[in-house]
């Protein structure tokens, strides 16, 4: 049974809605379009590109198998980098920087740990599997899955690198 809400409990309340703010760049529910037009008559507004650059539609997962022997550690994880505290900018030029050197030494599988953000939205966390899905990194990326918990677990990501070529 609902108790009336007191004199009190009304002021109270008012303080608290009026330092209510909405959260920006969230995913809300959209309003409700009017039923009303046809489908011919809506017009879908134009969104502007998310990035001048193209990815590839989604980087493969790892093998199942390959994936449970780098979580065992059978496979060996040849480096790890740490992008805590990171802006975008710096991470995606140290990531890239670092994945063509384990590249270059031959690793075959790396951890990167992006962290999982303040409420598990982490902007970095989003954004490295689309950066190691750019078209100048296919040569090297070969799948990308998320971190078994001793590693990182959703806080990072295994990151299977292809063979190097043979001179």
């Amino acid at each position: 049974m609902k108790r009336p809400l007191k004199p009190d409990d009304h002021r109270l309340w008012s303080m608290v809605t009026a330092t209510v703010h909405p959260l920006t760049d969230r995913n809300s529910p959209k309003p409700a379009r009017p039923q009303t037009l046809d489908a011919a008559a809506r017009v879908e507004p134009k969104r502007p590109p998310a990035e001048p650059e193209t990815f590839r539609e989604a980087v493969d997962a790892i093998e199942p198998n390959r994936r449970h022997r780098i979580a065992r550690e059978r496979e060996e994880i040849g480096g790890r980098i740490d992008l805590h505290g990171l802006t975008q900018d710096r991470a995606r030029v140290a990531l890239e920087r670092f994945l063509q050197g384990a590249w270059n030494e031959g690793y075959r599988a790396i951890l990167v740990i992006t962290g999982k953000g303040v409420q598990g939205d982490g902007v970095l966390r989003r954004r490295v599997p689309e950066w190691l899905g750019a078209p100048h990194l296919a040569h090297i990326v070969a799948g990308i899955s998320e971190a078994h918990r001793r590693h990182g677990g959703e806080g990072a990501l295994y990151v299977a690198l292809k063979r190097k070529p043979r001179a």
